[in-house]
C-alpha cells in the first residue's frame, strides 16, 4: 500500500511539474497590419458615403491605442475624437459599444477617452480579438455601427484565414 501511495504521489508531482514546464512564460498576440487597419477604416467610410454620410473612423489595437484614424472630407473634426472613444470603449470592455449603453451614465461611463455610444465594434476573427473600430458622424449610432461593421466585413475573409 505504501509503494502504491508513493507511486501515486510521485506521479502527481511529475505531472504537475510537467504542466508548469509546458506553460510558456510569454504569450503571442496577433496584431493587424497597417494595411488591414486602413482597409477597415476605409470600408467604414465607404459604407457611410454610400448612405450620403460623412464620418470619422478610428481603428485601435486590443489596448485601445490608435492604429488608423480617418475623417472624410466634410465630416466634423469632432468625429475623430468620438470615433476613437467608441473604439477604445469596445476594445477595453471587449464588447460592441451598443451593449454598453446602460453603463454610459455611470462613473465608468464618464472616464475620459471612453465613449459608450453605439458605433464601436470589435474586430474579432478565428478566435482572436485584434482591436476595434469606432465610427462617428452619422445621424444615429445604429448607422455608425452599420458602417463600422461594414469596415470589419471588408477584411473578415482575410482574418478568418489566419
Amino acid at each position: 500500500m505504501k509503494k502504491m501511495l508513493i507511486a501515486v504521489a510521485g506521479s502527481l508531482l511529475l505531472s504537475s511539474s510537467m504542466s508548469f514546464a509546458e506553460d510558456s512564460p510569454v504569450i503571442s498576440v496577433k496584431r493587424l497590419t497597417l494595411e488591414t487597419a486602413t482597409r477597415i477604416a476605409q470600408g467604414a467610410i465607404d459604407e457611410c458615403r454610400g448612405k450620403g454620410i460623412q464620418i470619422g473612423a478610428t481603428v485601435v489595437d486590443r489596448n485601445g491605442i490608435v492604429q488608423v484614424a480617418m475623417r472624410d472630407t466634410l465630416a466634423p473634426t469632432i468625429t475623430l475624437e468620438i470615433s476613437h472613444g467608441k473604439a477604445a470603449a469596445a476594445a477595453n470592455f471587449s464588447v460592441n459599444t451598443a451593449a454598453l449603453a446602460d453603463r454610459a451614465n455611470t462613473p465608468i461611463g464618464r472616464v475620459p477617452g471612453i465613449v459608450m455610444s453605439t458605433g464601436g465594434v470589435l474586430i474579432e476573427a478565428a478566435g482572436s480579438m485584434y482591436g476595434a473600430v469606432g465610427v462617428s458622424g452619422a445621424p444615429s449610432g445604429k448607422t455608425d455601427e452599420e458602417c463600422a461593421l461594414a469596415g470589419v466585413a471588408a477584411v473578415m475573409d482575410d482574418l478568418e484565414m489566419m
